[in-house]
């Protein structure tokens, strides 16, 4: 029998993993990765040339803030580019310490434990608070991280359809007697509607059954509430939810993620949460940013300021167009529903060969028939870049609609 030459995987496993990556380019639902070589506020250099971003979670413009950058390059030189180990055996640095109390400030909480993602965050977090005798309630458009982590967790998981409360409520009604722990889970705000959790139903809600409420809140924090401590700072329960899950990479420009509650829920995680435990700890020069970025939101609410009227500015000019824009009036996520996979897809292909990058999102990450154009904005994001891109989307969406017509 004949080997296969080094480094050669067998034909079969090819074939197989090609076959499927044909079926999905059948589809039109083939990713691939579009390389940056660069970014000044709005604006990324990419391999097409320079692109108008309406497509990131930059939701402050922060991602190149020239501060943030200095920061990171300061937490590089006082401890080195790598933490080396978890932060259970060598890598708590001052710079990981630095961060989780400047979160808990931030978020007027007890405590504060940062993670090296958003992902590895509810993956980790979920299954070590609930098992196989407990129970979940999940919002059917949760994040796909929420999701998994639910999973892992092995508790009983039920789905109910998205921001009904009134279904909730018969599920918890239902099914919490039959289970030790009980866990409602929601994003804050919905990365791909822009809509909030209804968190005026669901608070009342936990205090009668005795369930705790989760909130991954990562395209809410820096950018909801007054004060930019997030969605549930906007709907006036800080302080009433027992786990809040934020990111440090979308409106804070830096990476990575951090829960905040109790001290009592720091300590267990420390303890029991499987991705902190065993993972490297967060790079120190992304931690400093972070950090950085933590007091830049706090001193400068014009960011938000800004961003919310150029949310507004937006939503305005498609109007004008007449575009239907759906989601929340004020959320910095605005997405336009297209419908079919192939149209969406091209319509994204069209506005980068005019200069715009908008995300073009299909199945899985909306249910199908939902495929959509997900424009962010930012308050990088100038009013004559956003009268471009609508003049470009309109005219776009026109040719499209004549098409689907004929």
């Amino acid at each position: 029998m004949s080997q296969n030459p080094l480094g050669v995987a067998p034909s079969s496993f090819v074939d197989a993993l090609s076959a499927e990556l044909e079926s999905l380019r059948d589809r039109d639902l083939e990713r691939h990765l579009r390389p940056v070589t660069g970014r000044r506020g709005a604006v990324l250099q990419t391999d097409r040339g320079p692109l108008i971003d309406f497509a990131s979670n930059d939701y402050l413009g922060l991602a190149c803030d020239p501060r943030l950058m200095g920061d990171a390059a300061i937490g590089a030189s006082r401890v080195g580019t790598g933490a080396a180990a978890s932060r259970l055996i060598a890598g708590d640095t001052a710079e990981h310490e630095k961060l989780d109390h400047a979160l808990a400030e931030f978020f007027g909480a007890e405590a504060a434990l940062s993670f090296s993602s958003g992902y590895s965050a509810n993956v980790g977090i979920i299954p070590a608070l609930v098992g196989r005798n407990d129970v979940i309630f999940s919002d059917e458009l949760n994040h796909a991280s929420l999701i998994d982590g639910a999973r892992l967790s092995r508790a009983t998981v039920h789905v109910y359809p998205h921001r009904d409360a009134a279904a909730l409520a018969r599920l918890v009604e239902s099914e919490r007697t039959k289970h030790g722990r009980a866990l409602i889970v929601t994003d804050g705000m919905f990365s791909m509607d822009g809509d909030l959790a209804p968190l005026g139903a669901i608070i009342p809600l936990v205090r009668r059954h005795d369930v705790w409420t989760y909130v991954d809140d990562a395209h809410g924090v820096g950018v909801n509430g007054n004060h930019g401590r997030g969605t549930v700072e906007a709907l006036g329960f800080e302080g009433q939810v027992d786990i809040t899950i934020g990111t440090l990479g979308k409106a804070f420009g830096a990476a990575g993620a951090f829960v905040t509650g109790s001290r009592v829920l720091r300590d267990f995680l420390i303890n029991r949460a499987r991705s902190f435990i065993f993972s490297t700890a967060p790079m120190p020069a992304q931690v400093a940013a972070a950090r950085g970025a933590l007091a830049v939101v706090k001193n400068e609410p014009e960011l938000r300021l800004r961003l919310r009227e150029n949310c507004r500015y937006l939503r305005i000019a498609l109007a004008t167009h007449g575009i239907h824009a759906s989601g929340d009036a004020e959320s910095h996520i605005i997405p336009i529903v297209i419908g079919n996979a192939a149209t969406t897809v091209a319509i994204g292909a069209s506005l980068v060969e005019q200069g715009f990058l908008v995300g073009a999102v299909r199945p899985p990450t909306v249910a199908a028939g939902t495929s959509r154009l997900r424009v962010t904005v930012s308050a990088a994001h100038t009013h004559t870049q956003i009268d471009q891109l609508v003049n470009v989307l309109a005219a776009l969406l026109e040719f499209a609609n004549e098409r689907s017509s004929r």
